[in-house]
């Protein structure tokens, strides 16, 4: 006897596989911040840019991220931790003192065309995360900044990155 499909076993089944899916956990594990290599420490930032990079980049950016309660939940979890991981291998500020001279002006021009674009803070961070969306002003003030920590170099050195 064959059964039956109805949409009250898949709610079921879809259910069971919610609750299923919870015993898979990210990893949480917040690093302690080196202040030899953190970008905030080594550029000795102002407060005010301190905290704007602190609320729009340094949970993707470094390893140091906030885990709101939502990122108790999967598969949400799972999409977060992915857009942690990435930003963070990408672009790390807290590692900032181990790059190289050229790697650094390289991501400092990354940062400064990914702000003037609107790119970054990523929208689908600052739905959520409405204390990260940049103002004008604010992106105005970390486009200098970043523009102030480049160091001078060839524009043939630029190029070959």
């Amino acid at each position: 006897m064959k059964k039956k499909i109805t949409l009250k076993n898949i709610a079921i089944f879809l259910v069971f596989l919610f609750l299923a899916i919870q015993s898979i956990r990210i990893d949480k594990t917040i690093v302690p911040v080196n202040p030899t290599t953190d970008f905030i420490a080594l550029t000795s930032a102002n407060d005010e840019v301190a905290n704007t990079l602190k609320v729009a980049c340094y949970d993707c950016h470094s390893n140091q991220p906030t885990y709101p309660w939502y990122t108790n939940i999967a598969p949400v979890s799972w999409w977060i931790k992915h857009h942690i991981n990435e930003g963070s291998h990408h672009l790390n500020f807290s590692i900032w003192g181990t790059y190289s001279e050229k790697r650094r002006n390289h991501k400092l021009k990354e940062c400064i065309e990914m702000i003037e674009e609107g790119e970054m803070p990523m929208s689908s961070y600052t739905l959520i995360h409405g204390d990260a969306k940049l103002t004008d002003a604010q992106k105005l003030q970390l486009v200098e900044f970043f523009k102030s920590q480049k160091t001078v170099m060839t524009e043939t050195e630029e190029e070959k990155h």
